[in-house]
C-alpha cells in the first residue's frame, strides 16, 4: 500500500505526528510520504490520511 500527498498539502505537520514512519515535512514546505507503508503502520497511516485537514492525503 502506498500513500501520495497531493498539491493541496499544507504543511500543517499531522500526518508526521501520527505516523512519522510513512509521512515527513520537506524543507520545500510540504508533506511527502516517504515509502510502501509497512504492515504494522497501516493503521496510523490511514488515521494520518484521515486527519489531514485538507484531504491531500491519497491512498494509491
Amino acid at each position: 500500500m502506498f500513500y501520495r500527498v497531493n498539491d493541496k498539502c499544507i504543511a500543517c505537520g499531522m500526518c508526521e505526528s501520527i505516523c512519522p514512519e510513512v509521512f515527513e515535512i520537506v524543507p520545500e514546505g510540504f508533506s511527502v510520504a516517504k515509502k510502501d507503508v509497512p504492515e504494522d503502520c497501516i493503521g496510523k497511516a490511514e488515521e494520518a490520511r484521515e486527519s489531514c485537514p485538507v484531504g491531500a492525503i491519497e491512498k494509491i
